[in-house]
């Protein structure tokens, strides 16, 4: 299965913030959207940074509570790791094991913005994919068995 697969069935929609957000205001946008990471972006389709709850909770533990009021870009993660449409899900997965990271900017040929993919996604068509083996290998054996 290709990344292209999961951002069909989910969408291409990613939200941003851009780089002067403050934390406070990261925190409340993460909540709103019940999600675990944003796109760090001037103009919503170029990548500056990704920033993650796990990126706020280190910042907390390291500067304090004053650490709401800086803006997202003294917290974000700069070198941000992409993937493209024909990826497949199975290196996409290794990458974030590999990296111990949980979202993915997936960008077009010309490097813009063009989805984000969660572990969530991929465990998601895992199981699909599991779940349709299953199923075909219970109706072959069904079928051997009459």
């Amino acid at each position: 299965m290709r990344i292209s697969d999961i951002i069909r069935s989910k969408g291409k929609a990613v939200v941003t913030v851009p780089p002067d957000t403050d934390v406070r205001g990261l925190l409340a946008v993460l909540a709103e959207n019940r999600i675990g990471a944003v796109v760090v972006s001037s103009d919503g389709s170029t990548i500056g940074g990704i920033v993650s709850e796990r990126d706020i909770v280190r910042a907390l533990a390291a500067r304090g509570a004053a650490v709401l009021s800086e803006p997202v870009s003294a917290i974000m993660t700069s070198e941000v790791q992409t993937c493209v449409r024909g990826a497949h899900v199975d290196e996409l997965a290794a990458a974030m094991t590999e990296g111990r990271f949980r979202h993915m900017p997936v960008v077009s040929d010309d490097g813009q913005l063009d989805g984000i993919v969660s572990i969530g996604d991929v465990v998601k068509i895992r199981i699909t994919e599991l779940e349709v083996e299953r199923d075909s290998l219970s109706s072959y054996i069904r079928a051997a068995a009459t």
